[in-house]
């Protein structure tokens, strides 16, 4: 891949004239800008390549590490293209990679965009589960889509190459295959229709979903990235969002590169050990910044700072334009604390800038306009569970933040549960429409038909219209979205039947709020021992089987045999065993703590 490694040994223990400080490619740029107007995400690269932004790439601290400009992106991209053409790779196949962030990553995204295949990002290994619920997720993701190669960092060679071994495909670590030889061969030119890649969510294990998205989609997404925040020559982008999440992947590396954009990058295993380092990176752009985070990125930094003095003694975030809130629901409290920590450090709270998106609809749906900052609205709790109020219950209000208005070229709509269309400060399932929603799932036609009805897509999630606002108030769909990670109640469900004395039908998982505004998982699991301590030891082995496979600690509720509530074909309902549990028609036995 031609990479150029940087020597850190110090030059005057080897007699040598210091080198060069590093450079970051620059913010501006005397290219004309364009917004994603193109007709295929190769032919971005190959204009945002002639000219002189890129990416870079931070070590722990912050400190830059690596430019790479979008010209060298290029070349190496086509290097990579060429080696895969040579090793067999035809349009259409899969290549799965582990989407580290970096400059082998970015090269061997596009490297297979050029080839005409289609890259599928997988999630690098988390702090928990261990090495065989990594190997399994790989193995889950990629029996789905059917990859001819899996490419992985030369660091998880091992794992990788389990991984491959039981999922019976070729593995390979990137060094290696920078070591192929790379023939002159003419590249394919791909079509606007053509798809691009396939998306997994970071949540996807037990039951994966590959959402397909072609060129036309992608790019028109981004172009509304570029509209809907009204990107200005100056701006700069600073992230350190995965690669193998939506909001990482499009919003903060492929909409940079289509809409000509310098990013700095810090991993995202680097922030989660020192979260303030985003903060400093963000301090350093002597230009104006665009960041996004979930909610739970906002929380880790305010916390962070309360127990040091003044943030403007470290910060300079005046010059921070853009904050993005998405990925999980957003919370209005942890924003006003974040505010609070780092108003003396020059954030304004107009800076926030609220969205709603989903990776079937390649990623934004409604994007906050500039400048708006966070706006709620309050709603009683009933309205927004649809269990009725009790006379002895007092009303309770939840504030309900305003995402935005809908991103150029996307229509939104509320619908009752028969699709009947919903008037205005109705509640009902969002849907929406426009040429950046999905073909489809990959090689799945049931859940396809189930969320794609006449070009519009049912997102599962239930929020409302105000004066062409959209608010989201929770999700109707069974996903559990815990600090921005997705995570299917069946994977939580699957997990406790494993364990002996427990089958299918038996547990029941989704997301409640605690009284904090904290969403948390709970898990119904209905027992049949009647002897208490046995009761309070199943209790433990169920909450550390689920924190061994999800990484969560969830509440655990015992609950009597035939509690779960059924559909009238006999399937779970979860939506409903979540209302009756709240509403305490559901008891769980009474277990010491």
């Amino acid at each position: 891949m031609n990479f150029k490694t940087i020597d850190t040994q110090s030059d005057e223990r080897k007699g040598a004239a210091a080198p060069p400080a590093l450079l970051a490619t620059p913010t501006e740029d005397t290219l004309l800008r364009r917004f994603a107007d193109f007709e295929t995400l190769g032919a971005a690269l190959d204009y945002a390549a002639t000219g002189v932004r890129g990416l870079n790439f931070h070590d722990a601290r912050g400190a830059l590490a690596r430019p790479y400009p979008f010209a060298e992106l290029r070349e190496d991209a086509q290097v990579v293209a060429r080696r895969l053409i040579a090793s067999g790779i035809r349009p259409e196949d899969r290549i799965a990679v582990v989407a580290e962030t970096s400059p082998e990553f970015a090269a061997l995204f596009f490297g297979v965009i050029y080839a005409g295949a289609w890259p599928v990002p997988l999630p690098l290994p988390t702090s928990f589960g261990g090495r065989d619920s990594y190997i399994e997720q790989l193995r889950v993701q990629l029996t789905s889509c059917d990859p001819t190669l899996l490419i992985y960092p030369p660091e998880l060679a091992q794992m990788g190459a389990d991984a491959a071994t039981v999922a019976g495909i070729t593995g390979i670590d990137w060094s290696e295959l920078a070591m192929r030889a790379a023939p002159d061969v003419a590249l394919p030119q791909a079509k606007g229709d053509d798809i691009a890649y396939l998306q997994y969510s970071s949540g996807s294990t037990r039951f994966p979903h590959g959402v397909a998205i072609t060129h036309h989609a992608l790019l028109n997404n981004l172009a509304a990235h570029a509209h809907g925040m009204q990107l200005i020559y100056g701006d700069r982008c600073i992230s350190w969002l995965p690669w193998y999440h939506d909001m990482g992947l499009v919003g903060c590396f492929l909409s940079p590169v289509a809409n000509q954009v310098s990013t700095d990058y810090l991993k995202t295993e680097d922030f989660a050990r020192r979260p303030l380092a985003w903060l400093d990176m963000i301090s350093r752009n002597p230009g104006t910044s665009i960041s996004y985070s979930p909610t739970f990125g906002y929380d880790i930094c305010a916390r962070r700072m309360s127990s040091q003095t003044k943030a403007s003694e470290r910060f300079d975030l005046s010059r921070w334009r853009l904050a993005g809130n998405g990925a999980d629901m957003i919370r209005p409290d942890v924003m006003q604390s974040f505010v609070d920590a780092f108003a003396d450090a020059g954030f304004k709270a107009s800076a926030f800038l609220p969205s709603y998106g989903l990776a079937e609809a390649t990623l934004a749906v409604s994007i906050m306009p500039p400048t708006e900052g966070i706006r709620v609205e309050l709603v009683e709790e009933t309205q927004l569970s649809g269990v009725a109020a009790g006379e002895d219950r007092p009303q309770r209000y939840r504030a309900i933040v305003n995402c935005g208005k809908p991103v150029r070229d996307m229509k939104v709509e509320i619908r009752e549960e028969d699709g009947t269309p919903l008037p205005e400060r109705a509640i009902g399932k969002l849907w929406c429409s426009g040429p950046s929603v999905m073909v489809g799932y990959f090689r799945d036609q049931a859940s396809t038909d189930a969320c794609l009805v006449d070009g519009w897509l049912d997102t599962g999630d239930m929020g409302y219209l105000s004066d062409g606002y959209v608010y989201i108030v929770g999700r109707a769909k069974d996903m559990i979205i815990i600090n921005g990670r997705n995570h299917w109640p069946q994977d939580i469900e699957w997990a406790v039947e494993q364990l002996p004395g427990f089958k299918a039908g038996d547990i029941a998982a989704f997301a409640i709020t605690t009284p904090g505004g904290e969403e948390t998982p709970a898990v119904l699991v209905q027992c049949r021992s009647s002897d208490d301590a046995e009761r309070v030891r199943l209790r433990e082995e169920i909450r550390e089987r689920v924190r061994s496979v999800t990484g969560m600690n969830c509440v655990i509720e015992l609950i009597p045999p035939r509690t779960l509530p059924r559909t009238s074909s006999g399937k779970l309902s979860r939506a409903k065993a979540r209302n009756l549990y709240l509403n305490g028609d559901i008891k769980p036995y009474d277990l010491a703590a």
